[in-house]
């Protein structure tokens, strides 16, 4: 067992004091950072990064830092609290920029970065804002060694630490020796590990005794210590300062722990052996490691067990792009010990996908959605009223309107939801729609295309680069299980093309499915059971293929259709967002009844279109009515079918 005694009892298991950044790393592997075309961005630095990976997996944490009052700075508080962080103490600097760092992949084993924090907001922590109640309310306080160079930061932590000490905190010294931040290199050489220094070395030593867990590379003991060269001589200078728990982490090898005593030579001390895992990309992997080390000796691990997740931890952090958005979650960690895995980690298919759907996701539970993605429709429209083309983009703005006077009055916040093209069309009210908190889809498909084909390139990867992460990439098929085999291979073939595009982007798909053949019945109480297997075959064939898609968005089926669904999206993909009904241009009358089909779970809601507003449409584009006329047309619509949707449960009557 551990011999460290953290507290029980308390709000907040591990608080974190130090760095925190935003990360700019290149897209181009194998590309010097000068030739770096783009980035991608994430939550940094060492200890926003421990934050991070410890919330992720499942213990409180809390941020004590300080970020700009911009957009770096609100990025880096949202991203933390999305991961179930505290941050409360994360304090907002209204003078100083967010810090910034540019990292680039050059090759296995080299990683140029580039550190922006001239007097950036997180190295302006000071004494006087350090909370000593809300320190007692926690179990752990860790600290970065970058926060003991400069005095005020040193004077911050040292506050911390006082008030760690007095209510009986497990304190804990990530070394994190960056030779940059400490003045030493010149400011291009941030990848640079380690630098001898007498100066560095006596400030470290002379904090070393107020910790309780030391963790470091053998790098960043050699500083803590002053022997160059020297680990075991250096480990010997640290004890001399210290008796804390000494982990030193040693690459593939795994790590030592050393809780008393040193031994003669390092491979004596008790030593946990590393991961295998090819390496993409080794930033992160000690922030990664500590994580799991904290976590699971929270949790009450003995060392062997913490250890373990520890490695397993850095081990997956390696393998990916990032630092922080890599941290693993509890389900892709069970996975990984299950025996399951792939030998190559990104190989593994089903760790990539527990990446992505078990981490922390906003709910959509109860979603009304309206869709105006259409487009040869609207032209059709357009052409019957013998209207100007360029006048749909403003009924769409007209009908984005309508959706809003909806979300007014039926308190739909977090509810309501758009399907609106990015074309010619769509994209002024696409762009109003994004960013506001609504669900958004976007369609990707040529439209009436059959083989599927995509609306606007030829290479949709290349299209979604270019996309908010926060829009779903929408896709409707005519898709039947009986198609003639070389028409149904060459649509799956782009389906899978979309879904690996999707994959990396990061974007939500939704597979809208729409059987040629379907046939839709007088009432939904007339509908078949055949027509819902077709359904259901449709659905079971992609899933053989490997698309576990966030949506499913299929015609009313009985309730005997939609509790077949939930048996088979529960049995392939239990992270499934779920099914939403479509439209089909049917009455308003007709979608009530079929929402009262609907009162399985896996049913989340509908997203309908023609039926709420081609009717009005005209009408505006023949201009026999404006635009306020069309707006009340069009939300009345709306909220006729939110209210069946709502009432569809209890009985309610069917929208007149």
């Amino acid at each position: 067992m551990s011999v460290l005694k953290f507290p029980s009892g308390r709000r907040i298991d591990l608080a974190c004091l130090g760095r925190v950044a935003v990360d700019l790393y290149a897209q181009q592997f194998g590309s010097p950072l000068e030739d770096a075309r783009s980035f991608q961005m994430y939550l940094g630095g060492s200890s926003g990064n421990l934050a991070f990976g410890v919330a992720r997996l499942g213990l409180r944490t809390a941020m004590i830092s300080r970020v700009g009052d911009e957009q770096m700075g609100h990025f880096l508080r949202q991203t933390l609290e999305r991961e179930g962080c505290d941050t409360s103490q994360l304090q907002t600097d209204p003078e100083r920029l967010t810090a910034l760092v540019l990292l680039g992949l050059k090759d296995r084993d080299s990683f140029p970065l580039l550190f922006m924090r001239e007097n950036c907001a997180d190295m302006a922590l000071r004494a006087d804002t350090i909370d000593a109640d809300f320190i007692a309310g926690c179990r752990a306080l860790s600290i970065t060694g970058t926060h003991l160079s400069t005095p005020t930061t040193r004077a911050a932590a040292l506050t911390a630490l006082g008030h760690a000490r007095t209510h009986g905190l497990v304190r804990v010294l990530d070394i994190d020796y960056r030779p940059v931040l400490w003045g030493l290199t010149p400011r291009g050489a941030g990848a640079n590990r380690y630098v001898p220094d007498a100066s560095v070395t006596q400030q470290l030593q002379e904090v070393l005794g107020e910790f309780d867990l030391l963790v470091g590379t053998e790098e960043e003991f050699l500083i803590a210590g002053g022997v160059p060269h020297a680990l075991m001589a250096s480990l010997q200078a640290v004890r001399q300062h210290s008796q804390a728990v000494l982990v030193v982490k040693r690459g593939a090898l795994g790590c030592c722990v050393i809780e008393g005593a040193l031994p003669a030579r390092i491979e004596d001390a008790p030593s946990y052996p590393g991961e295998r895992v090819e390496v993409l990309n080794v930033l992160g992997a000690g922030d990664a490691f500590l994580s799991g080390l904290l976590t699971g000796l929270l949790q009450g691990r003995d060392w062997a067990e913490s250890t373990r997740l520890a490695n397993a931890c850095g081990a997956i952090v390696v393998s990916r792009h990032a630092c922080s958005a890599s941290m693993p979650t509890p389900a892709e960690l069970a996975h990984w010990f299950g025996g399951q895995r792939h030998p190559r980690v990104d190989a593994d298919r089903q760790l990539a996908h527990l990446h992505r759907v078990s981490v922390t996701r906003r709910r959509w539970d109860d979603l009304c959605v309206m869709a105006f993605d259409h487009r040869s429709q609207f032209y059709d429209l357009a052409h019957t009223a013998g209207a100007d083309e360029a006048r749909i983009n403003p009924l769409k703005l007209l009908l984005l309107r309508a959706a809003e006077q909806v979300e007014r009055s039926h308190r739909l916040q977090g509810r309501v939801g758009v399907l609106i093209d990015g074309g010619a069309y769509g994209c002024d009210a696409l762009a109003q729609a994004t960013g506001r908190g609504w669900w958004v889809g976007r369609p990707v498909e040529l439209p009436g295309s059959r083989p599927l084909r995509f609306d606007g390139t030829r290479s949709l990867g290349s299209a979604l680069v270019h996309w908010p992460t926060e829009q779903v990439a929408k896709c409707l098929v005519h898709y039947h299980p009986d198609d003639p085999v070389d028409l149904r291979l060459e649509q799956e073939q782009t389906l899978l093309e979309l879904w690996e595009a999707t994959r990396a982007s990061g974007n939500e798909l939704l597979i809208e499915l729409i059987p040629p053949r379907l046939q839709t019945p007088a009432t939904p109480a007339a509908q078949t059971d055949g027509a819902d297997e077709v359904l259901l075959r449709a659905v079971k064939r992609l899933y053989n293929l490997g698309l576990r898609p966030e949506w499913w968005k299929l015609a009313p089926m009985r309730p005997d259709g939609w509790s077949q669904l939930a048996a088979l999206i529960a049995a392939r993909d239990p992270y499934c967002r779920g099914a939403v009904i479509l439209g089909l241009n049917q009455p308003l009358e007709y979608l009530a009844e079929s929402f009262r089909c609907a009162d399985n779970p896996i049913v989340k809601g509908f997203m309908v279109g023609r039926t709420l507003w081609a009717e009005a449409a005209l009408e505006w584009l023949r201009g026999r009515i404006g635009d306020q006329a069309l707006i009340d047309a069009v939300a009345g619509n709306f909220a006729r079918l939110v209210d069946a949707w709502q009432g569809r449960t209890t009985g309610a009557t069917s929208p007149q």
